[in-house]
């Protein structure tokens, strides 16, 4: 690997580079430094409007777009290798490849793995997005759907239902896990979709059917898996909708675990705070942070028993480092799994979003804490024995975390881990068992998806939220901000012509949320065009410019690519 790429960043990248330069002999020192600084030189003579800070960053947006470049089409390459196994009659995708072939499910395939192949072809292949993806959505709608719009799993050799009768319990499992994991994050991206309209479809029929009485009305599940999914997706949805019974049922959820005998801290002898149970921790806090805005009352009653839940993780549920233990008898303080919680980023979005309500400097500490100690023991790290699928949730947590704590030691281990779990989708001796000869496999599993989602949550910092349509393999998008400036730079093999599309706050435009508080799954945003601001567009090639709006940047930047590198800037202007 060429020296510059070890440590690449958006912020501080060429920092970082020279940290990384002590074990090199001195003469090879100079020669590099030399080399940076007459490169700097250069190019400030040769465009004044570049100072030596924006070549160097320039030099670092050009080594995003390869980092960009390569994220990207290793999904792409997953999408079209996992599609080779897709049922020949139905078109689904199995669960899994060296077992459950003969199923597509709503908890795995329909949850994981499917909806980032989605989200792939939606940035890279219009024409797959809007063919197979969107006939796989309404295939699984017709075949699956068991209980009005409730889907069940189902079985390519029986072509029908897997089991004879239909299971309510782990029917409203699938389709819990098949909204939160899958369908939600897809709408925070995109908007408005078919897929929306099959998220909103699926829970408002979940709650039609919500068999479990309590004092305080029916609910879903006794799961604490899924109500702390539901407590995510109705906080959400009911911003999105406006619709106030998505509200009313997530707070029967607050006031089942907050106001009753289920408590987390108070009341389980076991708190979980990995997957498949954190998720009670954060659903709890997007509630929280729903109801500080749309009933401040409610919030006040809460209030004390959400700090009672949050005070004690934190007192028995983290290691010396500051990362979360697998799981805690909450009452006893009793720690039950010591291994290293990989969601640990799951759990301090819930208490950093507690932090930006309630000035709680303690919950800022913690995640703090947790940010700074990943550089030190955690690179490597075995979070999951091994897999894939570990390192894509640790790093998620740390970028979703670190786009509202810029830790200057973050962005390093980011970029190594990356490395690492990139490749988890190289290793060659997979062709050599005889399980399969695709290398943009990566286990063979539904976890396969989690891959291409948190590789894509890192291409989208590399470029600040640019997107570049049409797609082309050898295109190389990659962007650095300084201050209120984004340098662009656009590497091609050959001509290219197209539109670079910039961000906006997708919080608001595609959720209507009251603010952007940290959540799981989400695409963090980072550059967002700002309909009411005017912005400069300057070649750096060509010395030309142009002005737009921020409405006009979110459209897109028609633009024609030379080949080789094309350098822009985007500058913020007086309205």
């Amino acid at each position: 690997m060429p020296l510059e790429m070890k440590y690449p960043d958006s912020r501080y990248g060429f920092f970082i580079i020279f940290n990384h330069m002590k074990n090199l002999q001195p003469c090879l020192l100079l020669l590099i430094a030399a080399t940076l600084l007459f490169s700097c030189s250069q190019s400030s003579v040769n465009n004044p409007e570049l100072t030596s800070a924006d070549s160097l960053a320039l030099k670092q947006a050009t080594i995003n777009g390869q980092l960009v470049n390569e994220g990207l089409e290793r999904s792409r390459k997953f999408v079209t290798d996992w599609l080779a196994y897709a049922d020949s009659s139905s078109g689904l995708i199995p669960r899994n490849l060296n077992e459950s072939k003969d199923i597509w499910n709503a908890w795995d395939a329909a949850a994981d793995n499917y909806p980032f192949m989605v989200l792939t072809a939606a940035l890279t292949d219009e024409q797959l997005f809007n063919g197979r993806m969107l006939d796989m959505l309404n295939t699984e709608t017709r075949l699956t759907s068991r209980i009005d719009r409730l889907p069940d799993t189902y079985s390519f050799s029986k072509k029908g239902f897997d089991k004879p009768e239909p299971d309510l319990n782990s029917i409203m499992f699938g389709s819990s896990e098949y909204i939160k994991d899958g369908l939600l994050p897809l709408t925070e991206w995109l908007g408005a979709s078919p897929w929306s309209d099959r998220m909103i479809g699926i829970l408002d029929d979940m709650w039609k059917y919500a068999p479990v009485e309590t004092p305080h009305g029916n609910i879903v599940s006794t799961n604490v898996e899924v109500n702390g999914e539901m407590l995510q997706v109705l906080s959400r949805v009911y911003w999105m909708t406006g619709d106030q019974k998505y509200l009313e049922w997530a707070i029967r959820l607050g006031d089942y675990y907050l106001l009753g005998n289920q408590h987390p801290t108070r009341n389980f002898e076991s708190l979980r705070l990995r997957d498949h149970g954190c998720e009670i921790v954060s659903g709890l806090c997007e509630l929280y942070a729903t109801i500080d805005a749309a009933d401040p009352a409610k919030k006040k009653v809460y209030e004390s028993h959400m700090h009672e839940m949050l005070d004690r993780i934190l007192e028995v549920g983290r290691n010396e480092d500051g990362l979360f233990y697998n799981s805690v008898n909450p009452q006893t303080g009793e720690v039950l799994s010591a291994g290293t919680a990989d969601n640990f980023g799951y759990n301090l979005n819930g208490f950093y979003t507690v932090y930006q309500i309630d000035s709680t400097d303690a919950y800022r500490e913690a995640t703090l804490k947790a940010l700074n100690a990943l550089s030190g023991n955690y690179r490597n790290f075995d979070w999951e024995t091994g897999s894939a699928d570990g390192y894509a949730d640790a790093i998620e947590g740390a970028l979703n975390l670190y786009n509202r704590e810029p830790v200057s030691s973050v962005p390093s281990w980011i970029d190594s881990e990356m490395q690492v779990m990139w490749s988890m989708q190289d290793s060659s001796h997979r062709a050599n068992t005889g399980q399969w000869h695709s290398s943009g496999i990566i286990e063979g599993w539904h976890g396969d998806g989690n891959f291409a989602r948190t590789t894509i949550m890192y291409c989208l910092w590399k470029t600040q939220g640019m997107t570049v349509a049409p797609w082309r393999a050898d295109i190389q998008p990659g962007v650095v901000r300084i201050g209120e400036d984004l340098l662009i730079s656009v590497t091609v093999d050959a001509d290219w012509a197209g539109v670079l599309k910039f961000d906006v706050a997708r919080h608001q435009a595609n959720m209507h949320m009251p603010w952007d508080w940290p959540r799981i799954n989400q695409f963090p945003e980072w550059f967002t065009a700002d309909e009411s601001s005017q912005y400069k567009w300057i070649n750096l090639q060509e010395s030309g410019e142009e002005a737009f709006s921020g409405e006009q940047l979110s459209v897109g930047v028609n633009v024609s690519l030379k080949k080789g590198v094309n350098q822009f800037r985007l500058r913020l202007t007086e309205s």
